[in-house]
């Protein structure tokens, strides 16, 4: 059954697609399982891969189907995550040194990741997205203000409570 569905012309026939996942989910999850970190990494990346084939089938945009094209749809799937997850940890390192978090906060240690997403969701919500928005989201301080329907002043000063609080939620997390 793999190798006569290895081909599927597109027909967009839920039966076509059904026989396509089942022939090509032991092959695409396996390829993603060798390469991530994680069983619930791999397993989200290849929901991810099916989603994109249907996606392409209601769309009318593939031709051709089969276990090769979407070990190619896994492969970008898979690059992707990994840029996102590079982009992240840039703008948790930007957030730090922003609300400067100096070398003896952090013992000349790296950014520790989840000590970092832990402060964040410590915080007030307020504090949080206005750090979000700006740091994340690179917005300046007028855009913040208006996302937050508060003045440039007010959300300039809960931008600096958002700060310091922050390091210190950081801080204290290194300590613990």
């Amino acid at each position: 059954m793999v190798a006569a569905m290895s081909e599927v012309k597109h027909a967009g026939a839920p039966a076509d697609f059904r026989a396509l996942y089942d022939a090509a989910l032991p092959e695409v999850f396996g390829y993603l399982m060798h390469r991530c970190s994680s069983r619930m990494l791999a397993e989200d990346l290849t929901q991810e891969v099916f989603l994109a084939a249907a996606r392409s089938i209601r769309e009318g945009t593939a031709v051709d189907f089969g276990v090769g094209w979407l070990i190619g749809v896994a492969r970008h799937k898979l690059v992707d995550h990994y840029r996102r997850e590079e982009r992240e940890r840039r703008k948790l390192e930007l957030v730090t040194e922003q609300v400067r978090i100096d070398h003896a906060a952090t013992d000349g240690e790296p950014l520790d990741r989840e000590r970092a997403m832990a402060a964040l969701d410590d915080m007030p919500a307020p504090q949080r997205l206005a750090l979000t928005l700006r740091y994340f989201d690179g917005l300046a301080v007028p855009e913040i203000a208006t996302h937050l329907g508060r003045s440039v002043h007010a959300t300039e000063s809960i931008l600096a409570r958002a700060r310091d609080g922050f390091r210190r939620r950081y801080t204290r997390a290194s300590d613990d």
